[in-house]
């Protein structure tokens, strides 16, 4: 029997393992007030942009999609987390208000997840979809740190609020994931410890517990 063969451009090098070994490990999250600028360059983002293609996509629904949030448009998001907290709470102190508005400008470059979780396909179900959203982040993520660059998601109540969905224009079946926050590190976090393999790795048969 022939040997099956292999496109060239998939074989990686030698090297390939340690590399993204390094590369996955020395990812760290770094908070948008410690990012600053200047952003990703165009031919950065582009290629930020483009690794999110390469997430798993059961049934190539393309479920996800990421709005660039443009320094022209900050204070129109800055309204709408300002928005979004009065509407949880009216009693909210114009000190509140502005820490809510203070959020839309910290990022240098700022991308709104969104992730299309209900109709289409029904045998694609939602944590599918979101699954395939959080891959396609990841892979992004990946690519901000080997290019030097710093990363951070952020979420928090205004993201299911109707002013910021009203701002996006998001559609009825969609949701917001999070905010993705990308910059030069200003200022780095310190490593947290990564959790042991056997912390969340286990064998079926090994004490697992047999259920009904």
């Amino acid at each position: 029997m022939n040997p099956i063969a292999v496109p060239p451009s998939t074989v990686p090098s030698p090297d390939a393992p340690s590399w993204a070994d390094t590369l996955i490990h020395s990812r760290r999250t770094t908070l948008p007030k410690r990012l600053c600028g200047p952003g990703p360059d165009g031919a950065q983002r582009n290629a930020i942009l483009a690794a999110a293609a390469a997430a798993p996509d059961h049934g190539q629904l393309l479920p996800w999609r990421f709005i660039e949030v443009p320094d022209t448009q900050r204070e129109r998001l800055a309204s709408a987390f300002a928005s979004a907290l009065l509407a949880r709470d009216p009693a909210a102190s114009a000190e509140e208000l502005e820490q809510a508005r203070e959020k839309a400008h910290r990022s240098p470059w700022l991308l709104l997840a969104v992730c299309r979780v209900r109709g289409g396909d029904p045998e694609v179900p939602a944590h599918e979809r979101v699954l395939s959203a959080g891959a396609a982040i990841q892979n992004m993520l990946l690519l901000t740190a080997a290019m030097g660059l710093g990363s951070g998601l952020t979420s928090g109540k205004a993201l299911v609020s109707d002013a910021l969905r009203g701002l996006f224009a998001l559609h009825a079946d969609e949701d917001a994931l999070c905010f993705i926050n990308i910059g030069h590190v200003r200022e780095a976090r310190k490593p947290r410890p990564r959790p042991p393999v056997d912390a969340y790795f286990s064998r079926l048969g090994d004490g697992t517990p047999a259920t009904a």
